[in-house]
């Protein structure tokens, strides 16, 4: 672990007391201090899934990762940057299933000639990322060819999807960690030994993972106030900050999870990682923030999300479903998904501001 990187926690607190319109070098600092903290809430994540298996360390993962994003999110909520929410929320979306589960592949591949993980739980959540790429693409339908005529049908459409939405996780929730929790508990048969010879107390593990989220949290609000400004500066657009650079930085504590799983063979845990991240921002986070929009902000958000932000997400759910829906992986594969994600980095970076 990068732990000397710590060093860049305090600094990037310090500068962002001390000389807030140092917008470029505050952004660099916080993107620095971030990768050690994500290295620090991967590895307690691994020895709680060493206690509860693979399906309930990558929800733990999943869901310590993404209360960064909701708080980030929470906070554009209050400034009324709805179209910055939109944009984080599909790339964190993108990110987790084409960049974090590419990589996680593609690593695990170079070291293990072809891995093996449970291919009806990965179809699953495929499956539900399918179920809410609907619920993205009808909203968006209905905003182009209805709302000018009932325009009040929108905000109302967008929250009962939510509610449904929210419905369709808590069951989900209740099919993986319950009724059906064997697809996700991994392979009895793969080796953890040098895992369970360090097993931290469960006192320990769920201290580090706190704090390691706080931080995060944290850092990544100083990181956000500075990264607009830091990007203009550096030429790039609205658009393609939102749905990559904040997401490539909030997906810090996935990137290093999904990784470091996939590297030891736990591909069960990597995928639970990845997808499951992405189904639950998709299911859960979303529907969250329409709901606290009606408290926070001036104006409730509608999931009415822009053409291209939908279509963004239907082809990256489209590989996913075709990539891991067969149960094996190889670092071919990991190479697939992180084409797609550079081809549509390539797009937004030269798509200007409208």
């Amino acid at each position: 672990m990068l732990n000397w990187m710590l060093v860049f926690v305090p600094i990037a607190i310090l500068l962002e007391l001390t000389a807030p319109q140092q917008h470029l070098l505050i952004f660099l600092m916080a993107a620095l201090a971030i990768v050690p903290l994500a290295g620090w809430l991967g590895h307690a994540t691994e020895q709680l899934a060493e206690r509860s298996g693979e399906g309930v360390g990558g929800l733990l993962n999943a869901t310590f990762g993404n209360a960064t994003e909701l708080i980030i999110a929470l906070s554009a909520l209050r400034a009324g940057l709805h179209d910055v929410v939109k944009a984080s929320l599909v790339g964190s979306i993108v990110g987790n299933i084409l960049l974090v589960m590419g990589a996680a592949m593609l690593a695990g591949g170079l070291r293990h000639h072809e891995q093996q993980y449970n291919a009806s739980a990965a179809r699953s959540q495929a499956t539900l990322l399918t179920l809410a790429t609907i619920a993205l693409i009808l909203p968006a339908a209905y905003n182009s060819v209805v709302a000018s005529r009932v325009p009040e049908g929108l905000q109302v459409l967008s929250l009962y999807i939510s509610l449904v939405l929210l419905l369709v996780y808590g069951l989900f929730l209740l099919y993986s960690l319950v009724t059906h929790k064997n697809l996700f508990a991994g392979d009895p048969n793969i080796a953890h030994g040098a895992d369970q010879a360090a097993l931290w107390p469960l006192g320990k593990a769920l201290l580090v993972l706190s704090l390691a989220t706080l931080m995060i949290a944290w850092i990544s609000e100083i990181l956000v106030g500075a990264i607009e400004p830091s990007a203009h500066q550096l030429g790039l657009s609205n658009l393609f900050v939102g749905v990559f650079i904040v997401a490539i930085l909030g997906n810090a504590a996935e990137h290093s999870s999904a990784i470091s799983a996939a590297m030891k063979n736990r591909m069960d845990l990597s995928l639970s990682i990845a997808i499951g991240s992405s189904v639950q921002v998709a299911l859960f986070v979303a529907p969250v923030l329409v709901l606290a929009s009606y408290m926070v902000g001036s104006a409730p958000m509608d999931l009415a999300f822009s053409g291209g932000l939908v279509l963004s997400v239907l082809l990256a759910v489209l590989i996913t479903g075709q990539v891991a829906g067969d149960g094996r992986s190889d670092w071919l594969k990991g190479v697939q998904l992180l084409a797609v994600y550079l081809i549509l980095g390539l797009a937004y970076f030269f798509t200007p501001d409208a």
